[in-house]
């Protein structure tokens, strides 16, 4: 139980990313956890107007960053809060926008020993010229979420980039081509610098898209993944080195393929889901870390105590 003048707590959450909605159901999760632990709770949604005044007339001791994607997970809103002095969960202003640039990521990743796809960046103008790499390759918004606009283009599909539907129905000015890894795909959550489990993701079609990762009964989580000890923990130790590489704070997730022999980094997350489908809180319970649990530890790595 908290003292009788409990902690004030904004939550952000919604905002005007591609992640909206799923912002929405993070955000609800947590602030009914945070209350159920004992902290008064507001919850904000980010895209109100003059968000920013409100935030200022709350005058919480800590914001709960529950947004998603653009302008809430890529160092806007981080630094918003540096300039107003309110303390804020999950990573800040450089780990933040470092992380949601895929292209500057991978580059530190590399720096660092990690194994990523080959690759590189592309314009919507160029894209419209032709195929970036030879078949199969993966596609996706240099600078998005929740695998938000990502297609895999193999050898066998009729679809094309060029003059296609595909560029054509996405307004990013930058992408993101790499080849595409045959293999398992897996993700590690990071909490305070140390890693919770290793979570086998397998989608019943296609790959893990938006729709799948969001709609209950569509992908499969083997928790933890059917791998050896020796690779659960080199992949695990990869996920710690690229928290740590971008100085992340808090929790992050970081998604990896492996071919049975490579693991490869694909994206870091500062600022995972934690609906009821998240994999981070799903890998907190394995850990034998409750939902509650977690979201009091994300908000003591803030420096928030009692």
């Amino acid at each position: 139980m908290k003292d009788k003048m409990p902690k004030h707590i904004v939550v952000l959450k919604g905002g005007r990313s591609a992640e909206r909605e799923v912002s929405l159901v993070s955000g609800a999760g947590c602030a009914k956890a945070l209350a159920e632990l004992g902290y008064n709770v507001t919850e904000l949604d980010a895209a109100i107007e003059n968000f920013a005044g409100e935030l200022s007339r709350l005058k919480p001791a800590l914001v709960f960053n529950a947004l998603h994607g653009k302008y809430g997970e890529d160092g806007c809103v981080q630094g918003l809060l540096e300039i107003m002095q309110i303390p804020y969960t999950h990573s800040g202003v450089l780990a933040s926008a470092v992380a949601m640039d895929k292209p500057l990521a991978k580059i530190i990743f590399e720096r660092f020993g990690l194994k990523v796809p080959f690759g590189k960046t592309i314009s919507s103008e160029d894209l419209q010229k032709g195929e970036p790499l030879p078949r199969p390759f993966v596609l996706k918004p240099a600078a998005e979420g929740s695998s938000v606009g990502v297609e895999i283009f193999k050898v066998q599909d009729n679809k094309s980039v060029g003059h296609g539907s595909w560029v054509m129905g996405h307004e990013e000015s930058l992408y993101l081509v790499e080849e595409y890894i045959e293999g398992r795909e897996l993700t590690v959550a990071v909490l305070n610098g140390k890693p919770l489990g290793v979570t086998e993701i397998r989608p019943k079609s296609g790959f893990y898209n938006y729709e799948n990762k969001y709609t209950d009964g569509k992908t499969e989580h083997i928790c933890p993944a059917p791998l050896s000890a020796e690779e659960s923990q080199n992949v695990m130790e990869m996920a710690v080195i690229a928290h740590n590489a971008l100085g992340c704070k808090g929790l992050t997730r970081s998604d990896f393929r492996y071919d049975g022999k490579d693991f490869y980094i694909l994206e870091i997350n500062t600022q995972p889901g934690m609906t009821p489908l998240s994999l981070s809180p799903e890998q907190a319970q394995a850990a034998g870390i409750s939902y509650n649990q977690l979201v009091e530890k994300i908000v003591q790595s803030a420096g928030l105590n009692g």
